[in-house]
């Protein structure tokens, strides 16, 4: 492989067997094998064309490239951006010409200026945004799409955070269409993807009950997100269940399954999460059966997630059976899986179990958190057992100051929470 600079050189290579496509200062390598001889391209950082040892060949006859040549993967990100989105281009002309009588129609002059201050290098990225952020407070649907469409004819590339100030704005106008269509966008030409965007994407499905696009959004997810999809969808199935949109997490779930997706560990505890906080222990239990029978080992999430569910439905004698399989499996309880049966103790009377739960914490060095002295206390004072409650306020007051609160404990017992890394 070739050494790559920000120019070629004086001299031409004798040989060159790779393609570079970098938008926005991303390098993205390909290695091209074909019959015929090899080049290099190379893009520069804002618009979509890219140098070649001479002239310049559009970024639309990539797919060319693609279609005539086997390419091989040399860093994870592959996809030539505009060649994936192309086939959308029609939804936004459609998007284009429609908008409602109270919309305020932005002027052509200025998209043109926001277009003229992306491909111009003396404006920051800031800047841009300010202006893309005032289209979308001022504009209608209608500019958000014609925007796209012109900066996807011009071949010029937007920033994340631009794309993601276009996806909010979407959203919040509850337009399913243009958002899925902007986060292609984003999921084509990012290398990471904030949660943000995941969120703003479910959002936009908040308040409709046409699942239709989302399912065909899923279904091509494995070709935009290659080879990252796993990634990709399992944090789109996460974004759905953190906003509350537990049906539609569910059917993107069994549409995975429709489509043969390769579930992993991190795809069943999402769903065990789901299905428990919806009070659907059977199908919870089930689907933690048939990670199993999968040969995905459940981790120690895997076991929290379905002990704290149990005791959020008045199941503690399920929880001791899977508290037993866990250390079975060599797990040890944390402070998750502690909380989660010391209010399971409580609540049924037997304070004097949930006491020695909490003595075992301490002999093992796990800081108790205030929510498991509030339990004590209250369920102490529930049965009568006053003098026991009075003991653990003291003690919960001495200690205030290293028992972990409500921000320490989300942090403390999410930092193995089994969430992939940005994609």
């Amino acid at each position: 492989m070739l050494a790559i600079s920000k120019t070629f050189g004086k001299s031409k290579p004798k040989s060159l067997s790779s393609l570079l496509i970098r938008p926005f200062n991303r390098m993205l390598v390909f290695t091209v094998e074909s019959g015929f001889q090899s080049c290099r391209l190379i893009s520069n950082s804002r618009s979509g064309f890219c140098e070649k040892l001479s002239g310049f060949v559009p970024i639309s006859s990539f797919s060319g490239v693609h279609r005539y040549y086997q390419i091989r993967v040399e860093i994870s990100w592959i996809w030539p951006f505009f060649a994936i989105v192309s086939k959308s281009i029609g939804s936004f002309k459609s998007i284009a010409t429609q908008s409602s009588c109270d919309e305020v129609e932005v002027t052509d002059e200025f998209l043109n200026q926001i277009l003229t201050a992306i491909k111009s290098s003396t404006y920051s990225d800031k800047e841009i945004c300010d202006n893309i952020d005032k289209l979308c407070r001022a504009g209608s649907v209608s500019s958000i799409a014609k925007l796209l469409q012109l900066s996807h004819d011009e071949h010029i590339f937007l920033s994340d955070k631009a794309y993601n100030i276009l996806l909010v704005a979407a959203s919040e106008k509850n337009d399913i269409e243009l958002s899925l269509q902007i986060f292609k966008y984003i999921l084509v030409s990012s290398e990471s993807l904030g949660s943000q965007s995941y969120l703003n994407l479910a959002k936009a499905f908040a308040n409709t009950s046409d699942c239709i696009p989302l399912l065909t959004f899923v279904s091509e997810v494995p070709e935009l997100a290659f080879p990252r999809r796993a990634v990709v969808m399992n944090r789109i199935l996460y974004a759905f269940a953190e906003c509350g949109l537990t049906n539609k997490a569910l059917m993107i779930y069994n549409h995975m399954k429709s489509l043969k997706f390769k579930l992993d560990l991190f795809t069943y505890n999402t769903i065990l999460g789901i299905l428990g906080r919806a009070g659907h222990m059977d199908d919870m239990l089930r689907e933690f059966t048939s990670m199993k029978e999968a040969k995905i080992s459940p981790d120690l999430i895997s076991y929290n997630t379905l002990i704290s569910n149990l005791r959020k439905l008045g199941r503690l004698d399920l929880c001791l059976v899977y508290m037993r399989e866990m250390r079975g499996c060599g797990f040890q309880p944390d402070l998750r899986t502690y909380t989660a049966l010391i209010e399971s103790f409580g609540r049924s009377g037997n304070i004097e179990e949930s006491l020695r739960l909490l003595d075992e914490m301490k002999q093992r060095h796990i800081q108790p958190s205030i929510y498991v002295y509030r339990s004590l206390i209250n369920n102490s004072k529930k049965i009568g057992k006053l003098e026991i409650a009075a003991s653990l306020m003291e003690e919960m007051t001495s200690s205030i100051s290293d028992l972990v609160g409500p921000k320490d404990f989300k942090r403390k017992t999410d930092s193995k929470s089994g969430r992939q890394p940005s994609g």
